[in-house]
């Protein structure tokens, strides 16, 4: 009943700032409301490190004067008519940008499975036990694991309500549970780090005590590493550095930078740009997924998109100013992201993953490292911040195990893997079939062609 009747005071302050808007001139307008509530608790050594509450609420004000446009916000209901106020006033001072709309009215079909009260409704005391079995399991899986660092559980809620002039209204509900950890392992001297993570929208598909067995486990495959000599030989991508370099994807599919001249793949639709055997697609909609939402921020549904498939460019990702900036035909994709309250509507991925092209079916790990032969398999990678999104280019510095015989062997350390993205994922052989989301982007473990290795 309460958060009902909170949803409720949040639609009339909606509507009472939308119709101050069009009172006082704005041809447009739009309304933007969260709250967020949430828990976070760290354990180390099995005792509380830390436990984090946060609950925030605020709202934000766009308007559309002519050809510009003003934006303003707050956390604090009283001040709604100074936010109005301001934003009227900022329009006046913008430059005219034709290009400037609201989305249409058009409302989504229904709501993913993105809520589970559990989350929202766990205790500090629930969180740190949970925290607690995620350190306790890596500290328990060998003798070698020294140490832990970050085992937190993290628990969120939060809501969401869009309000327009153009008579879209629409709200919902969603809740995220992560666990992570990085477990130290020690021996002769040489100590290795290994990370885990987990997440999604309901508690059911976390398992706490697998991301303590699985950052021990990297941690543990890594000691006794060795230098290697220089050589060119397949890669093997482990899942959570496939989605490292998916995430440079991101950035070069957005249209804001296509748009920009800040993507590689600017003027490339319907050209073969990666390997045959994949596609990447962002999907909206799916269940218990951290990036699911009915529609995006500013209200258009979302959907699954495949924007490259069997290697072909299909499309970009747009929100509605993109698509309006873009050539005729354009439309929102359902890609409009609020990176906070106090930002305007960009360009962002929902749920961003890699896969196999139809037809190309996902093998088993053992079958990836079969086919590689020998080279490397690469658990961990440094320095990916640096890859260029215009040239594409990268020189990064890599971790895991050498491949013999087409099975992991010795661990090795200090190898250097460069390239160009896209020549670089036109090499996929193969994919697996572990495909895991770290966040909102995922990927399996990938099988890479010939590679240049330096030691």
């Amino acid at each position: 009943m309460a958060i009902d009747s909170e949803a409720e005071m949040d639609r009339q302050l909606a509507r009472r700032m939308i119709d101050m808007a069009v009172s006082g001139g704005a041809d447009g307008a739009e309304v933007y409301i969260s709250s967020k509530k949430g828990v976070t608790a760290e354990s180390r050594a099995g005792e509380l490190e830390s436990v984090k509450t946060s609950r925030d609420w605020g709202y934000a004000l766009r308007v559309i004067k002519g050809r510009r446009t003003g934006f303003s916000y707050s956390t604090a209901e009283q001040d709604a008519g100074r936010v109005v106020s301001s934003a009227l006033t900022a329009a006046g001072y913008t430059e005219e940008d034709p290009f400037l709309r609201l989305p249409e009215k058009i409302f989504p079909a229904a709501c993913p499975e993105i809520f589970d009260p559990l989350v929202a409704g766990i205790s500090s005391e629930d969180a740190f036990a949970l925290a607690r079995e995620i350190e306790g399991t890596a500290l328990g899986a060998d003798k070698r694991i020294k140490r832990a660092r970050s085992a937190a559980a993290s628990f969120h809620s939060g809501e969401v309500l869009i309000m327009n002039t153009n008579g879209f209204s629409g709200g919902y509900r969603t809740t995220s549970v992560t666990a992570q950890i990085m477990a130290v392992a020690e021996e002769g001297g040489e100590s290795q780090m290994g990370w885990d993570f987990m997440g999604s929208a309901f508690l059911s598909d976390v398992s706490f005590g697998g991301v303590g067995a699985g950052a021990a486990q990297k941690a543990l495959k890594l000691l006794g590493s060795k230098r290697i000599t220089p050589m060119k030989a397949p890669v093997v991508l482990d899942s959570a550095v496939a989605a490292e370099f998916l995430g440079v994807f991101a950035s070069m599919l957005s249209a804001e930078s296509v748009q920009k001249g800040k993507s590689l793949l600017k003027g490339r639709l319907g050209d073969v740009v990666i390997s045959k055997n994949l596609s990447i697609i962002d999907d909206g909609l799916l269940p218990h997924a951290m990036g699911s939402a009915p529609f995006d921020d500013e209200g258009v549904p979302t959907s699954k998109k495949t924007l490259i498939e069997a290697g072909t460019l299909k499309g970009y990702m747009h929100n509605t100013y993109t698509a309006g900036k873009a050539e005729a035909g354009a439309a929102s994709t359902g890609n409009a992201v609020k990176p906070s309250l106090s930002s305007f509507p960009s360009v962002g991925p929902l749920n961003f993953y890699l896969g196999g092209a139809r037809g190309v079916a996902p093998v088993k790990l053992e079958e990836l490292f079969a086919r590689a032969g020998r080279g490397l398999y690469i658990l961990e990678a440094m320095g990916m911040h640096t890859i260029n999104a215009v040239t594409g280019e990268f020189s990064i510095g890599v971790a895991g195990l050498l491949i013999e015989g087409g099975r992991p062997s010795h661990p090795v350390k200090e190898a250097v893997i460069s390239g160009n993205l896209l020549d670089f994922f036109k090499n996929v052989e193969a994919v697996g079939e572990d495909l895991k989301f770290y966040g909102s982007t995922g990927s399996p473990t990938i099988l890479i062609g010939p590679t240049d290795i330096s030691g």
